[in-house]
Order: C-alpha cells, then structure tokens, then sequence
C-alpha cells in the first residue's frame, strides 16, 4: 500500500536552485511549504547508484533522516544512446569544467555536441522523483521525455541541458519554453503526477 504525504512541510533534497525552484513551482497548489537541503545546510551523500532511482532514493533518505522531515529527492539526467547512454546518471558530473573547476553546462552542451558530431541525436531526458520519510519508509515515481539534441543550442528558460533539448512533437527547446509549457510535458512533470497521485490525492 502507497503511503501518503500528510504534512505541511517538506524538504527538495537539493542544492540545486534550479531543481528546487522547478519542484517548488509544481508542488505550488497543494500548499506545501516547500525547505530544501541548501537553506537547511544537509549534507550531500555520495551519489553512487547505477540508476537514477537509486541515487534518487540516496538523497531522500538521507534528507528525511538528518531533518526529521519528509523529503523528495530528484535525480534526473540525459541519456544519449548514440554515445552509449553517457552522460546519465553522470549528467552533473559531465557538466564540470576543468579550466573553470565548476559546473557549467554551456561548456557540456559544447562537449555533448562535438562528441555526437554526425552521430543520431535521438535522447531523452529521465526524472526519478522520491519520497521518503524519516522511518525510512520511501516512494519513488519515474518519469521520460523523448526529443532530439539540437545545435546551437537556444533559449534561457530552464537550466541544465534544456537548451539543447526540442521534446518530440515540438519546435521549441525546453530552454525557450515558459515553464509552465515545460511543466506540462517534461520528464519532471510526468513523475511528479504519478507522485501526486499516489501519495498526495486522497
């Protein structure tokens, strides 16, 4: 049996602002006071899961138990099966610049599209979505998004490899999408409405 979500409060099990304030923005109408592990300074566990469910629940259960609060962890990447699924659950880790020693994602979109060179530029981004609670008990959701990698990339919406990613059946990048167009079609959102309806709909 699913557990539900009966609390007021939850924790984004992330430093990521992007990806909390994208989960803040979904979770808008259930009125949730949303804290993540950056404002609560938490600290962040060794992501060494092969799958995006994995490190997804590495992060919630870590949260949930250092807060003594719900929380919902997100781990979501690129795959690319034209370079062997790369770079997946690596998909921050790819993102690091060594000149700049940071993360920087104009770099790994550059990087991402001279290695595709004339290669198929099929991919599609995943979401593992996961909710714990401080017992331990935990729920998790998946969710895809199917496009293609276009260069150069365009727009400033978004963040990550958004701007390089146009989701089948559209013209616009998720980086020149408005969010609430991205919110109804992307990998995130597809999770997340198998979350809501599992554990925060009665």
């Amino acid at each position: 049996m699913v557990r539900k979500f009966d609390q007021d409060k939850l924790v984004v099990a992330s430093h990521n602002a992007g990806k909390v304030r994208e989960i803040s923005e979904l979770l808008l109408p259930f009125g949730v006071e949303v804290l993540s592990s950056g404002e609560l300074k938490l600290t962040e566990p060794v992501e060494d899961g092969n799958t995006f469910i994995a490190n997804a629940e590495i992060k919630s259960i870590s949260a949930a138990a250092e807060s003594g609060l719900i929380s919902l962890a997100d781990d979501s990447g690129l795959v690319v099966p034209a370079l062997g699924g790369a770079p997946g659950v690596h998909s921050a880790r790819y993102a690091y610049n060594p000149w700049k020693e940071e993360r920087d994602f104009g770099y790994a979109m550059g990087k991402l599209n001279l290695e595709l060179g004339d290669k198929d530029r099929s991919a599609h981004f995943v979401c593992a979505l996961s909710l714990a609670w401080p017992d331990g008990h935990v729920e998790t959701f998946e969710g895809k998004v199917y496009g293609t990698l276009t260069w150069p990339v365009r727009g400033r919406n978004g963040f990550g490899y958004d701007p390089m990613f146009i989701a089948d059946g559209h013209q616009e990048t998720f980086g020149e999408m408005e969010p609430y167009a991205k919110h109804a079609i992307s990998h995130r959102a597809e999770a997340f409405k198998k979350l809501i309806n599992a554990c925060f709909k009665a």
